[in-house]
């Protein structure tokens, strides 16, 4: 067994933390005594003990001598939890592999710096694009503090999201949903268009079987605030906040109104100026990240994904296409105006194809 075979299994372990880290890393490591493992841990949650830290406590007087195998540098600062550094040190631990160095820009390189000085052997590189893959959503938004940005949606093979009469229940089968709700429960926040919220009047929660998931943010674009005010979005008490998005341009006195209303209910409201006659995403993207918000799921509908598209904050897509055929008019995936040549389509890359129960899932990465 070689340092690929622990490092996977460190990975492994980081993949047990996916939907409770953020805005931290998931983060795996394995203790390594004489060829066999003497310890595991992984980042829990947000606040508790680091990765590192869990595998040492779990490896006891056997870390003495042994070879740390971490999906990421160990950190050398103090935060919620202390520097891991220092438990490296003080469980005698000889030798650091790791996947990724610390991209932040502030710390980066200082672990295994100060490891070195101290005698500790650091290596990087093992399993690191499959580590960058894991960890895409923090290593953009630590470098950048922009949110990272995937577009999900479900479409007949004519690429109809929903009929012309604005019924979308359901394009795709039961599979394809759950895996979305999974989507939501790794995902800081989700976003919609009030067209979505009128239509649909859907709750924007996470609903896993046999599971607590996590609740993202929820956002809705109300350039105008026609929400109603009974909207379901609106009812949630789900431990997460609900943002609507309103233009900057001032409000008449009866939307005014109603945003004090809703205020005082906790809905939030944030003012974004506006880019062709919609919400500017590529400004409200900056102004999620400096909430926060590490990672935005856009789910719809079809304006709101083609103007994401338009502004360049797309990341990731996750396409459904189900095995039927709407064959006439319908809503399309994307409305609005398009390029006018072939060539100056999208390019989507690092494509990955599956079957998700009777549906076909495409995943791919637009930068």
């Amino acid at each position: 067994m070689d340092d690929t075979f622990f490092m996977k299994m460190a990975l492994d372990l980081a993949e047990k933390g996916r939907g409770f880290t953020s805005p931290n890393p998931m983060v795996g490591a394995v203790v390594v005594k004489d060829g066999k493992v003497a310890g595991k841990g992984y980042h829990e949650a947000a606040g508790k003990p680091h990765a590192e830290v869990n595998a040492i406590d779990d490896a006891k007087a056997c870390a003495i001598g042994a070879t740390l195998y971490v999906t990421l540098e160990p950190c050398n600062h103090f935060g919620k939890t202390p520097p891991c550094t220092e438990k490296i040190l003080e469980a005698g631990i000889k030798k650091v592999v790791a996947a990724v160095r610390d991209p932040n820009p502030g710390v980066k390189g200082a672990g295994a710096e100060y490891l070195r000085s101290k005698g500790v052997e650091v290596i990087f590189g093992i399993c690191e694009t499959e580590a960058r893959r894991q960890n895409e959503v923090f290593l953009k938004y630590i470098q950048t503090k922009r949110p990272f940005v995937t577009v999900k949606c479900a479409s007949t093979l004519d690429g109809k999201i929903a009929t012309k009469t604005g019924d979308s229940k359901w394009v795709t089968g039961e599979d394809a949903r759950r895996f979305v709700h999974r989507l939501r429960h790794f995902t800081d926040a989700i976003m919609v268009g009030i067209d979505t919220v009128k239509r649909d009047d859907p709750q924007l929660t996470t609903r896993i079987d046999g599971m607590k998931g996590r609740n993202p943010v929820r956002i809705i674009l109300d350039s105008r605030l026609s929400i109603s005010e009974d909207a379901i979005v609106l009812q949630q008490n789900s431990g997460s906040d609900t943002i609507i998005i309103v233009s900057d341009s001032a409000l008449d006195a009866a939307q005014l109104r109603k945003k004090s209303k809703l205020e005082e209910k906790g809905i939030k409201i944030i003012e974004s100026p506006e880019r062709g006659g919609l919400i500017d995403l590529d400004f409200l993207m900056g102004k999620l990240g400096s909430t926060g918000i590490t990672s935005v799921l856009i789910e719809g509908g079809s304006r709101v994904i083609a103007s994401a598209f338009s502004a360049g904050i797309v990341d990731k897509i996750f396409f459904f296409f189900a095995p039927r055929i709407l064959g006439g008019d319908g809503v399309t995936i994307c409305s609005g105006p398009g390029p006018v040549l072939m060539s100056d389509s999208i390019p989507v890359k690092d494509v990955h194809v599956q079957k998700v129960g009777d549906d076909i899932m495409i995943e791919g990465y637009i930068r």
